[in-house]
């Protein structure tokens, strides 16, 4: 009988990813952004575990909303009393702080729990080309090597 394959935590290694946000749709950013940080990019990927990289997202001001989704899509919080409904266009987000619309999307993409939240504490934002990890030696992630000719693989 085989065993299905179970990741322990002495075997995880983390590498750090860079994934350059200018130019492209908000949400194909964050699901590469969640997939780096759940592991899913990974041989050993276990989904119990977190198998995932650190992730830098730089450009997140030229990240672009498709459609009329900059106008019309609306960012919602509330506070918990009566009445406090509090509503934000994107357009104002992107404006003021479009780092948190990048990090709002990936939020939601991954787990709603404490691993999720332990993931997401290897995410970083930043709205422009810079950041202060090159120690780290971060890679850039060009994504899945896909042939252009019929998809993946093929």
């Amino acid at each position: 009988m085989q065993t299905t394959y179970m990741a322990k935590p002495h075997q995880i290694t983390r590498q750090w990813q860079i994934i350059d946000a200018a130019g492209r749709p908000l949400g194909r950013v964050a699901t590469e952004a969640a997939r780096l940080l759940r592991g899913k990019h990974k041989a050993i990927y276990t989904p119990h575990l977190d198998t995932g990289d650190h992730v830098i997202v730089l450009n997140a001001a030229k990240v672009v909303l498709t459609g009329k989704k900059l106008e019309q899509k609306i960012y919602y919080r509330h506070s918990g009393y009566p009445g406090g409904l509090k509503m934000t266009s994107y357009a104002t987000i992107m404006a003021k702080n479009p780092e948190k619309a990048v990090y709002r999307a990936v939020k939601g993409m991954l787990p709603h729990n404490r691993l999720g939240r332990a993931m997401l504490k290897k995410l970083r934002v930043y709205r422009g080309a810079g950041h202060p990890h090159e120690a780290q030696k971060p890679l850039l992630w060009e994504g899945p090597e896909t042939n252009r000719e019929g998809g993946l693989g093929s």
